[in-house]
């Protein structure tokens, strides 16, 4: 029940309609029992700068998560930045500090980095990665990688540009172990033992897609997908198959989520309240989806 003392978080971004954060935020909260609530303010960056000045003069704020398209245009309305949030170039999360300065945070890096190492026992500096994807999960996910100490990256999006210029801020704001291929270009793959998906081929009106050809696929390898709706995308089944070990984005989204609550309150996150949200959130959705079906094969 929303009061007098309850304090406030919104997620900046749009579109909004499939996120699931909402739910997982307030479950977590009321678990945890802390006043919070979180809700959603669907724009794009033509008022960025007034909502995030609003959020600053509301005593009941005491944040803000940010998504697409406003991830990076953000940056220029806070106060200070968190180092990895700084060479990233991208925020998702908005923390007000007790003096009421703004400071900006990226945990979908940090989200990923607890996902592999829990639930995948993988230790980053081992492993070259090949990356599919340059956009806001793909920067994320790259920098982190990056950042704790990877051997190689290769990267790659339909965007040449993207991907090259992903290269260029890793290797400039990290360390040199960065690099671009075109895409459709595998050959790299041979030397890659850990293979992530984070190009959204697979989720939506592409699933069923892959954005590698299963027979490039060498067991072996790890696979990872930043998508979790499906919670299979075409990607992971594939390499299933070859006998791969694979993990989707689900731990990823928990844990980013777990690092904001922790960084917004200063306590600890109820992370398996959240989980069980997600799970409950996903089989609400897959029902729906199997009972659509079901009736239009039954007509």
């Amino acid at each position: 029940m929303i009061d007098i003392n309850t304090k406030f978080i919104t997620l900046i971004g749009t579109p909004l309609d499939q996120s699931f954060a909402a739910r997982m935020q307030n479950a977590g909260y009321a678990a945890g029992n802390f006043n919070l609530c979180y809700f959603y303010t669907e724009t794009d960056d033509r008022y960025l700068g007034e909502i995030i000045e609003g959020i600053r003069r509301m005593p009941s704020f005491i944040g803000a998560a940010v998504t697409k398209p406003n991830k990076v245009k953000v940056l220029q309305y806070l106060d200070e930045l968190d180092p990895l949030c700084r060479k990233m170039g991208a925020c998702n999360t908005v923390v007000k500090l007790p003096d009421g300065r703004l400071k900006g945070y990226n945990t979908d890096g940090s989200g990923f980095v607890r996902s592999i190492a829990e639930e995948a026992k993988l230790s980053i500096p081992e492993h070259t990665y090949f990356c599919f994807g340059a956009g806001g999960a793909g920067r994320a996910i790259c920098s982190v990688l990056a950042y704790n100490g990877a051997k190689k990256i290769y990267i790659t999006d339909i965007f040449r540009d993207s991907a090259e210029r992903l290269a260029g801020d890793i290797n400039s704001n990290f360390a040199p172990i960065a690099e671009a291929v075109p895409y459709g270009e595998h050959s790299a793959l041979s030397e890659c033992s850990v293979v992530i998906n984070a190009s959204g081929v697979g989720m939506g009106e592409t699933v069923g897609q892959s954005p590698l050809p299963e027979e490039l696929i060498r067991s072996g390898q790890f696979y990872f997908d930043a998508c979790y709706n499906p919670d299979k995308t075409q990607f992971l089944i594939n390499a299933e198959k070859k006998g791969c070990r694979i993990l989707n984005g689900l731990g990823m989204s928990l844990y980013q989520g777990v690092v904001q609550i922790e960084l917004w309150t200063g306590k600890e996150a109820p992370v398996e309240a959240m989980r069980r949200e997600l799970t409950d959130i996903l089989a609400e959705k897959a029902w729906t989806r199997n009972h659509a079906e079901s009736e239009v094969f039954g007509k």
